[in-house]
């Protein structure tokens, strides 16, 4: 952390009078001890307890939204996480005129899914269930708690005496000392630069780091984006952390039960489920899983590429996977597209990869391929020829930031830096654009 003008002006005159007392002392005669005073900064944590975490959720009036995490949509809702502090409920009847209807204040909460019209949420180390049977008048169900305290605790934002490990603030530590003087100055005192901070801590960002549409009229599951570490099949929820899948049975949906724990490897992003198997983006590959047994996902296969960020999802026998590099995704070469046949999970090939600028989520429906591509903007392409896909470009909006996409029944859901958007691609060869939320951006997306 770097010194202030006004803190290093401060810390020499500190010295200097150290300096000044010292050689009086010496030329006196007077005893030959000298009083250091040491002052630096540092970056001290601050928690939630638990009781106030678990007192925090509250049903609130539609706020403003300043920054996006998550989408999902379920029936005539849209829910829009907005990392670490809750869901915005909206109400999307209306896709050219969608209308923000409450808040779910959730601190702690990333991840989201919906099945018979429960909610289920992360906060921090619990999981929630929440009723939204009335998307009005929100309620909360069942809370399950301390079931992420492993991965809380992996991550180090938990500890039991303190509990949410929430921010960091800068606190300023003042240390008097009395030390011989011998001549020289102490070793954390450099004359040319004067004292040196202590403590090596560091100002950072903290990032605690959602299916198939339903063929009923009546949408029984909620559908989430690439970008979800949250899924549900059948009656079960699944939710994945860095390094497991943890499985909940929620066949009484206000009681779910936590199943198996599955310890997988390392570096895993995002889940998607597609008929009875459940496919992971990793950051060293994809990995396929058998889901016909629920209870118990058994892992198929394994195609591994190059180190990076990837979402997945999937279609009739192939795979589309967005490769990105650069911070966080441990390399700055790869940004593509590649497209893996699946016709046998078991034995998973690459077929073709594609050059893409900066690509984050992506979503397919019926051929038609949406990618969001970060600050370049959404591509949408037709993807029926899948050696041919960037030359067969639909559309492309340079002018949003594109996140993550929800494509279903001719309707795209897209977050990006500046808002909500919607699209209608009933016609792929013209997209229109049906309406904006937009965003007050405080904080970087995740």
């Amino acid at each position: 952390m770097k010194m202030t003008r006004q803190n290093t002006l401060k810390n020499l005159i500190i010295i200097t009078g150290i300096f000044i007392a010292a050689i009086g002392l010496l030329l006196s005669g007077c005893d030959d001890k000298v009083e250091i005073t040491q002052k630096y900064t540092i970056m001290a944590p601050v928690y939630l307890s638990t009781q106030e975490l678990r007192a925090s959720f509250e049903i609130m009036p539609p706020v403003e939204v300043t920054n996006t995490g998550k989408i999902y949509l379920y029936q005539n809702y849209i829910f829009l996480n907005e990392p670490g502090k809750g869901i915005h409920v909206i109400d999307n009847k209306n896709k050219e005129q969608p209308e923000i209807i409450n808040f779910i204040n959730i601190p702690g909460n990333y991840e989201l899914a919906v099945k018979g019209d429960r909610l289920f949420a992360d906060s921090y180390v619990d999981l929630l269930v929440i009723d939204i049977s009335n998307p009005e008048d929100v309620r909360l169900s069942k809370r399950i708690e301390d079931i992420f305290l492993n991965l809380a605790q992996q991550n180090q934002y938990y500890d039991l005496e303190n509990g949410v490990l929430i921010d960091w603030e800068p606190k300023e530590i003042i240390e008097v000392n009395e030390s011989e003087f011998n001549g020289s100055f102490p070793s954390y005192y450099n004359y040319g630069t004067g004292l040196a901070l202590r403590g090596g801590f560091a100002t950072t960002d903290m990032a605690l780091s959602s299916f198939a549409p339903e063929s009923s009229p009546i949408m029984q599951t909620g559908v989430g984006g690439s970008m979800a570490r949250f899924t549900i099949q059948q009656d079960h929820l699944y939710s994945i952390d860095n390094s497991n899948m943890l499985v909940f049975d929620i066949s009484d949906l206000d009681n779910p039960v936590p199943g198996a724990n599955l310890n997988i490897g390392w570096g895993i992003e995002t889940i998607f489920p597609y008929k009875d198997n459940l496919f992971l983006g990793t950051q060293s590959g994809m990995i396929i899983f058998d889901n016909s047994n629920p209870d118990l996902p058994v892992q198929l296969s394994t195609i591994s590429h190059i180190v990076s960020c990837d979402p997945v999802v999937v279609e009739n026998d192939i795979a589309y996977v967005t490769l990105r590099g650069g911070t966080g995704c441990r390399n700055t070469a790869s940004n593509q597209l590649d497209v893996i046949d699946i016709s046998d999970l078991k034995n998973p090939k690459l077929l073709v990869s594609h050059p893409m600028t900066n690509p984050y989520g992506l979503g397919i429906d019926n051929g038609t391929l949406f990618i969001c591509e970060g600050s370049a903007g959404l591509k949408v392409f037709d993807a029926s020829d899948i050696y041919k896909i960037p030359k067969n470009l639909l559309a492309y909006y340079g002018d949003f930031d594109a996140y993550d996409v929800i494509p279903y029944k001719n309707n795209l859901i897209m977050i990006g830096n500046d808002g909500l958007y919607q699209f209608d691609y009933s016609d792929p060869d013209d997209i229109k654009l049906l309406s904006t939320i937009s965003i007050s951006r405080k904080e970087p997306m995740l």
